[in-house]
């Protein structure tokens, strides 16, 4: 049987780390499992791993294989829902208290980055772009909570200004936030993957979780071996299934789509983005673009329900890229991909605890790349004791989608419909 590989994108060609780790066999005992190699599981093992303890991750594929390695690459701040809406949701309280992590996440990447010399091109700088009036009002309040909260370097831009930034006139202005950023995914979990064998933490690839054995100690088993721990954490995200039938019920995985160009003339990557800054506009259905290190401009947008794979990305996105840059019409496709991400009914993380040494966390609703880093170290608090951020989460019903099993992707694809509706009519 073939060793698993990553999708063929951009991320995987360019990847630092093509090392194929081993595969689990035999019993082996650990402090801690984490099943999943993506942002969350590696976040996790690695702030455990600094924290002294004996830690494992066993991952299905391969490192980063899933949403950690296929996104757009982009470090937005906050929640999908934000500050005012989790605090008119779950009362003051609660609100005061995730939004003192709302900009956790950027600091820990770039912390990470620094102390362990992880080469993934990360750059600051992110922009919300706003297609019309109602949008860029939506912007000047996001500027007045994220300021009132603490949070700085938020830059408005009017129709105008934006234009310095990006070049397209489809934005009537934006909002830059120069605590955002864009890196390469993949070579960012890589690394921190690095680090973590660095500090004596053990992966094994291609080491699919097919059963758990709860108890103490508790088990994870393999198809040719079992890792015995005190404590596991499941942090699979989309890309787990069987294992928490009663957590996935209340999730939903949804496909994005992504094409990186070929390599742009210097000349024209500043006439696209001549800031370098990354861009994701303000539809429901949004599009998100950035330039790679090398040149190429890597487009991003819109979802498929329910995790279906479409055909002819190269065209689907293709229309959206050239609907904001017709001068890329000739301009090669060298790279088309899709991947999951996990989608909650209430858009925030779904966080919880089984027993008293299962814990869990998924569900980022497509603002996985900061709120993954910070999960990490919530849960490796929580496990060593410190469950002062981890129960805020936890303390945040989840409920199923609407329909069950069968009508949840209808009924949101219908949901989606209407919201797409109202951004194109601008109300």
């Amino acid at each position: 049987m073939s060793a698993p590989t990553h999708v063929n994108s951009y991320y995987a060609d360019s990847a630092n780390d093509k090392v194929l780790r081993p595969k689990l066999s035999g019993e082996q005992r650990f402090d801690v499992c984490v099943i999943g190699a993506g942002f969350t599981g590696i976040s996790t093992a690695l702030s455990l791993a600094e924290k002294g303890k004996k830690v494992v991750v066993l991952e299905g594929s391969r490192i980063g294989f899933g949403a950690s390695g296929r996104n757009g690459g982009q470090i937005v701040n906050s929640f999908n829902r934000d500050i005012d809406y989790i605090t008119q949701q779950y009362g003051e309280e609660i609100g005061q208290k995730m939004a003192a992590m709302a900009f956790s996440g950027q600091a820990l990447i770039r912390q990470r980055v620094e102390r362990y010399g992880i080469e993934c091109d990360l750059k600051s700088g992110n922009i919300f772009a706003a297609c019309n009036a109602k949008q860029f009002e939506g912007l000047k309040a996001k500027k007045a909570l994220w300021e009132a909260h603490g949070h700085e370097g938020l830059t408005l831009l009017s129709a105008t200004g934006i234009q310095d930034h990006i070049g397209t006139e489809r934005y009537v202005g934006g909002l830059l936030d120069k605590h955002g950023g864009h890196i390469q995914p993949l070579n960012l979990v890589l690394g921190q993957a690095r680090a973590f064998e660095s500090l004596g933490g053990v992966i094994y690839e291609d080491s699919k979780v097919i059963r758990i054995e709860h108890g103490k100690p508790i088990k994870a088993i393999t198809a040719d071996g079992v890792v015995i721990a005190n404590t596991l954490v499941v942090a699979g995200n989309a890309y787990v299934f069987g294992l928490l039938p009663d957590v996935e019920k209340k999730a939903m995985p949804c496909g994005t789509q992504v094409i990186a160009t070929e390599p742009l003339s210097e000349a024209l990557q500043k006439q696209l983005l001549p800031t370098d800054h990354c861009v994701e506009d303000g539809n429901y259905l949004l599009d998100y673009y950035r330039l790679s290190a090398d040149g190429r401009l890597i487009y991003g947008g819109g979802t498929t329900y329910g995790a279906r794979e479409p055909a002819k990305i190269e065209a689907i996105i293709g229309r959206k890229m050239l609907k904001t840059y017709p001068m890329l019409k000739d301009v090669k496709i060298d790279f088309a991909w899709t991947g999951n991400f996990l989608l909650t009914m209430m858009r925030m993380p779904q966080v919880g605890q089984i027993g008293d040494n299962l814990y869990y966390a998924q569900g980022y609703s497509g603002h996985g790349v900061t709120n993954s880093h910070l999960m990490g170290e919530i849960l490796a608090d929580a496990i060593e004791g410190d469950r002062s951020r981890f129960d805020v989460f936890a303390s945040m019903p989840q409920y199923p989608f609407p329909g069950g099993r069968f009508l949840r992707v209808p009924y949101t694809a219908m949901g989606a419909m209407y919201y797409s509706l109202r951004d194109k009519l601008g109300i």
